[in-house]
């Protein structure tokens, strides 16, 4: 039967581009995955393993009490991360976090400049945002077909598909959130004879922060949620399990990974959602916090002592 579509193919020049790129830039590639490996993840997963996991959970809760200001959600923190050894994922567990770190810094080092880019610059804005939707809707697996053909396997393209796919939500709200700084506030500035830099720093990236701090908490747990994909292409961790899970019908091991992603999941999203609050909104949260543990001791000591009140005018009486 003839059809009525012509064949139309994509596949052999995309092909041929990218043998010609990796032909002619593969040493490259090669030499900038090295630097990246050798000067960043290597060091850090080697700290973070090599530390010990009782003062790596100490951290862990001081953290999250300065981020959120609350001393029963540090403790339960504490606890679960603790459970994540118990479960014998420890070295798994720095592994995937050494990886969702180096991917976020990377992430946050180019994406909050190209937000900032974008807000002072409409033509760079149109330009951009189509590329943004489109790294948004292409599935998460496809990122990893162009870098594991430009840097092979290993965690290292795991790293920049994480890059790739975790970048458009950072550059999206800084660019947002610049753009919505107030208008009479921008106004004020320009009145006192501010430069375009001073602005940018003094008045509208501290009045941005909570939508800079709401990208970079995307950011990490999209991050985060490359892990297992990741795994496909010869990265460690959590992940990796989790797809030998798949693989060998191991219901309860791909299960116990999972849940431990989870908890890590759980505790970087509120760790980061404390510290884009407004510095004001976490100090007022703070002392009202505070005057009801005042209010309420003030209501046990006043209902101590009014029997003992009672129990010496009886006393008196007799």
């Amino acid at each position: 039967m003839t059809s009525i579509f012509p064949h139309l193919s994509l596949a052999d020049p995309i092909n041929d581009k990218v043998a010609l790129l990796v032909q002619n830039y593969g040493d490259a590639f090669h030499s900038f995955s090295l630097v990246v490996l050798k000067y960043l993840l290597v060091p850090l997963e080697s700290g973070l393993r090599i530390m010990p996991p009782w003062l790596l959970l100490i951290l862990a809760g001081l953290l999250a009490w300065h981020a959120t200001r609350k001393l029963s959600l540090a403790a339960l923190f504490v606890l679960l991360l603790y459970a994540i050894g118990a479960f014998g994922l420890w070295d798994k567990l720095m592994q995937t976090l050494a990886l969702m770190l180096v991917a976020t810094v990377l992430s946050i080092v180019l994406g909050i400049p190209l937000g900032i880019l974008c807000s002072q610059n409409r033509w760079v804005r149109r330009g951009l945002l189509p590329v943004l939707d489109v790294m948004q809707t292409l599935p998460s697996v496809v990122y990893l077909i162009p870098v594991l053909m430009l840097f092979g396997l290993g965690k290292v393209p795991a790293i920049f598909a994480t890059v790739i796919y975790s970048l458009p939500p950072l550059i999206r709200l800084t660019d947002l959130g610049i753009r919505q700084v107030d208008g009479d506030v921008v106004e004020a500035a320009r009145s006192f004879g501010t430069t375009r830099w001073q602005m940018l720093i003094g008045v509208q990236m501290p009045l941005a922060r909570p939508s800079i701090m709401a990208g970079i908490n995307q950011t990490t747990m999209m991050s985060l949620s490359m892990v297992v994909i990741a795994s496909m292409i010869g990265s460690r961790g959590l992940g990796e399990d989790v797809l030998a899970g798949i693989q060998t019908l191991d219901v309860g091991k791909g299960m116990q990974a999972g849940i431990a992603i989870v908890i890590l999941a759980i505790v970087i999203d509120r760790i980061s959602q404390g510290y884009g609050q407004e510095r004001r909104a976490r100090m007022a949260l703070s002392a009202n916090r505070r005057a009801r543990v005042q209010a309420r001791q003030s209501a046990r000591s006043a209902g101590l002592g009014e029997p003992e009140a009672a129990g010496d005018a009886a006393s008196r009486h007799v």
